[in-house]
């Protein structure tokens, strides 16, 4: 992930610009891919998981190890004034990873009980550690040099995979194009001044020729040894080719071909219509877009995905703040009311456990959902799909359309009357408030809205608490 914490406020503010901006969205053409494209978009709720021995240290994913002069990179600790003693401090953080609490079924009855229905986990991450049991490198989680490689569990990715796939979630396999460990991509007999490959590919054409294979044939691994995956979530989206659009951010004047359409081949012949996420790379592997930390203003005429952390960080930070539901609950609605989908990140701690306000977050979220998730659910955006405090949805065939009421700070029940702009009933149409016992709610048209009475009844005993939902079926 790019490591950027802006305050949610200014996020929001600049949500819409950035996007805006994007070259045009490449259709995947494979009708399997189209089919689990439209089977992805219905889920609408995902997790989103980043762990590795990092989180021993309590400190951001991977980028520590960059020498950018950025916020998220920066050092702390011991070893934080001399780089080459920091970099064999952190790699030496394999040899005390010991996440002796890892129950990922667990993790994955707390999603599911959230209403989640898809998880994407960080196989590897920019640093090169594999949380799963790969051929290609002894940087693992399961190499005898990991205290952790002896229990059961010790091919983490599996083991995740194997309890959410039982739980009926989605398969998500986040990867990183990158690898910061490997001698082929950061090549020790040069500097590593920043995220990219330290050398030139084309004069050392045998070295990068290494790197390729050995970035194909862990995705390989990942495509063949882990059952059903369903999404294949690639990162590092600097490493791309020189003839593409390449964004500021990706500083480099080499060319970093990996070579996507042969590892995307590969991946959908042993996964057939796996959608794959070449994040911010434009073209036929970016089969759905992935808005980092922030919103966009309006629907956007692509499939796309906002990630972002349920706490401030996507790694595990000691007694970090998380997100208070209320909030996580109207970033759902939000999202989905444009037609997107909605991944929230956990980090795990080092050993193997999420923090109480993660669990207690999804409790109450599932909570939620339980009420309302017929309004999330396999829907669809419709106009005016947000004005003030209302968001909207629709069902797939357009006779229902749904209105949330985000409540206020203060709110513990919805108001007397609330107003529908741009939404107007025709003769027949019936209004009711999800899990208030299918009451139908009297109701009057003024102007292009439609005006709805909610009983003392309800408002004294609301079925749920942080948004109320309106349920308008037409004839």
């Amino acid at each position: 992930m790019r490591h950027t914490l802006l305050p949610l406020a200014i996020v929001l503010l600049l949500a819409g610009s950035p996007l805006a901006q994007e070259p045009p969205y490449v259709p995947p053409s494979d009708p399997a891919v189209q089919a689990k494209l439209e089977w992805w978009g219905d889920l609408k709720f995902g997790l989103l998981m980043h762990w590795g021995p990092y989180s021993q240290w309590g400190i951001v994913e991977s980028w520590s190890l960059c020498s950018e002069d950025e916020p998220w990179c920066r050092r702390t600790g011991p070893f934080a004034e001399n780089y080459a003693e920091y970099v064999t401090a952190y790699e030496e953080l394999k040899t005390t990873f010991n996440p002796t609490k890892f129950d990922p079924a667990k993790w994955a009855a707390a999603a599911a009980d959230a209403g989640m229905r898809y998880v994407v986990f960080t196989t590897k991450h920019h640093d090169g550690f594999s949380m799963f049991d790969t051929r290609q490198t002894d940087y693992k989680i399961t190499s005898p040099g990991s205290p952790f490689h002896a229990n059961p569990r010790a091919d983490v990715t599996k083991a995740i995979f194997d309890a959410f796939r039982q739980k009926g979630f989605g398969i998500g396999a986040y990867f990183s194009k990158p690898d910061w460990h490997s001698d082929d991509y950061w090549w020790r007999r040069f500097a590593t001044p920043d995220r990219n490959v330290n050398y030139d590919p084309a004069k050392y054409p045998e070295r990068w020729q290494r790197y390729k294979e050995f970035t194909y044939n862990q995705i390989q691994e990942l495509m063949t040894g882990y059952d059903r995956v369903d999404i294949l979530w690639l990162d590092g989206g600097w490493v791309r080719p020189l003839s593409s659009n390449r964004p500021s951010w990706a500083k480099s004047p080499y060319d970093q071909d990996v070579d996507m359409p042969r590892i995307a081949a590969m991946a959908r012949r042993h996964q057939p219509g796996i959608i794959v996420v070449d994040r911010a790379v434009p073209g036929p592997f970016e089969n759905y877009r992935t808005p980092e930390q922030e919103v966009p203003d309006k629907p956007l005429d692509y499939p796309w995905e906002t990630c972002m952390t349920m706490a401030s960080s996507w790694s595990y930070v000691p007694n970090d703040t998380y997100k208070p539901t209320g909030k996580l609950i109207h970033l759902l609605v939000d999202i989905v009311s444009k037609g997107g989908n909605f991944l929230l990140n956990i980090g795990p701690g080092p050993d193997g456990e999420w923090h109480d306000d993660a669990y207690q977050r999804l409790k109450d979220i599932g909570a939620w959902m339980k009420v309302n998730g017929e309004a999330i659910y396999g829907s669809k955006p419709v106009a005016p799909y947000a004005r003030n405090a209302i968001r909207y949805t629709q069902s797939k065939d357009g006779r229902t359309v749904f209105a949330f009421y985000l409540a206020g700070d203060t709110e513990v029940g919805p108001p007397a009357e609330i107003t529908i702009e741009g939404v107007r009933q025709g003769t027949g149409s019936t209004v009711q408030l999800l899990g208030a016992s299918n009451q139908a709610l009297s109701w009057r048209i003024a102007g292009d809205s439609t005006i709805v009475s909610i009983p003392a009844s309800v408002r004294n005993n609301p079925p749920c608490r942080y948004a109320w939902v309106l349920k308008i079926a037409r004839p």
